[in-house]
C-alpha cells in the first residue's frame, strides 16, 4: 500500500493557493499531520479523499492515479472530515445502516460489523436513541464509526478528537493503533499529544507547504538543546517573547514560569527535555 503525492498545487486564484507544489509518500502506518490553522491540511486531505481535484499534480495509490480515476481510492477508503454531519433523527444503527448503502456495503457480516464498531467506540448503549440527541462528542464517534465501515485499506481523519473527552481521546487512540498494522491512517490534528502518542511518521506543514516529514523521535532532535525554563517577571513577558519562542507560561509565587526555545538562554534557565510540541512550535515559527 503505497500513497504517492507529487507536485501537487490547488490554486483558488491567481495570488491565492491552497497547496504549492506538495510532494509526500505515505506508506502502512499511521501518518500524524500537524499545521497551524490555514497550513492546508483540510485541503489536502479533500484531494486524497477525491473530495476536491488538485490544480496541478497528480496523486498515485499503488501507481493508480486516483485524479483521473477517483472510484478506485473510494473504494478503499474511510473519511471523517472536519465538517462531518449526520441525520439527527436516525439512531446510531439506521445511520450506520444508511452510510453502509452509500457505500455499497451490505450483507450478512455488516449488522455485526456495526455492532462491533459501536462497541468498540462506547455508544452501544446509545445506540437506538436519535442521534440528534447525542453530545458533540458521541456525534464524532458516530462519524470515525462510519469511516470504518468498509474496513478500508486507507483511512483519513480530520480533526477527529474534536469534542472528545481524554478517556474518549485513549480509546480512539487505541482503536486506530489496531487498524494501523494493515492500513495506511492519516490523522489530522491540533492536538499534539494525540499525534505523539500513536503516529509511526509526523508531517508538519505551514502555509501550503511541507516543512518536515519523519518519525517522531527524529523531528524531537531537531529541537535538543534548546528547550529551556527560566522564571521571569510578569512584565517583561513581552520583551521576553521579542527574543525566544515561548511554548508555555505558568503562573509561580507573583512571577512566571516560562518554557521557551532558544539558541541563547538567559542566565539562570535550566535545560529541559524535548517533546514534540516544542519542535512542533519551533519548526513552524522559524521556518
Amino acid at each position: 500500500m503505497k500513497l504517492e503525492i507529487q507536485n501537487v498545487s490547488k490554486r483558488y486564484n491567481k495570488n491565492k493557493y491552497g497547496l504549492k507544489d506538495f510532494s509526500i509518500t505515505i506508506e502502512k502506518g499511521i501518518l500524524g499531520l500537524l499545521g497551524p490553522n490555514g497550513a492546508g491540511k483540510s485541503t489536502l486531505l479533500k484531494m486524497i479523499a477525491t473530495v476536491s481535484k488538485p490544480t496541478d499534480g497528480i496523486i498515485l495509490l499503488n501507481k493508480n492515479n486516483i485524479v483521473k480515476d477517483a472510484n478506485y481510492m473510494r473504494k478503499q477508503l474511510g473519511f471523517l472530515p472536519q465538517d462531518f454531519g449526520v441525520y439527527p433523527n436516525l439512531n446510531a444503527f439506521e445511520f450506520l445502516e444508511y452510510m453502509a448503502a452509500m457505500k455499497g456495503v451490505g450483507g450478512k457480516n455488516l449488522k455485526p460489523r456495526i455492532t462491533q464498531l459501536l462497541e468498540g467506540l462506547n455508544l452501544i448503549e446509545a445506540a437506538n436513541k436519535p442521534i440528534g440527541s447525542y453530545s458533540g462528542g458521541m456525534k464524532q464517534r458516530i462519524g470515525i464509526a462510519q469511516a470504518l465501515l468498509n474496513n478500508p485499506k486507507i483511512i483519513i481523519f480530520d480533526e477527529p478528537t474534536v469534542g472528545l473527552d481524554p478517556e474518549e481521546r485513549v480509546r480512539f487512540r487505541n482503536l486506530i493503533s489496531d487498524l494501523a498494522s494493515d492500513c495506511i491512517v492519516i490523522l489530522s490534528s491540533h492536538i499534539v499529544s494525540d499525534i505523539d502518542t500513536i503516529a509511526d511518521e509526523v508531517a508538519i506543514m505551514k502555509n501550503g507547504s511541507l516543512i518536515t516529514k519523519g518519525d517522531p523521535e527524529n523531528i524531537v532532535k531537531k529541537v535538543e538543546g534548546k528547550v529551556f525554563e527560566t522564571t521571569i517577571e510578569k512584565e517583561k513577558l513581552s520583551t521576553f517573547k521579542s527574543g525566544h519562542i515561548v511554548i508555555s507560561t505558568k503562573r509561580k509565587q507573583g512571577k512566571l514560569q516560562v518554557r521557551y526555545i532558544s539558541k541563547n538562554p538567559i542566565e539562570d534557565s535550566i535545560l529541559q527535555e524535548a517533546n514534540l510540541e516544542d519542535a512542533y512550535l519551533y519548526l513552524t515559527k522559524t521556518n
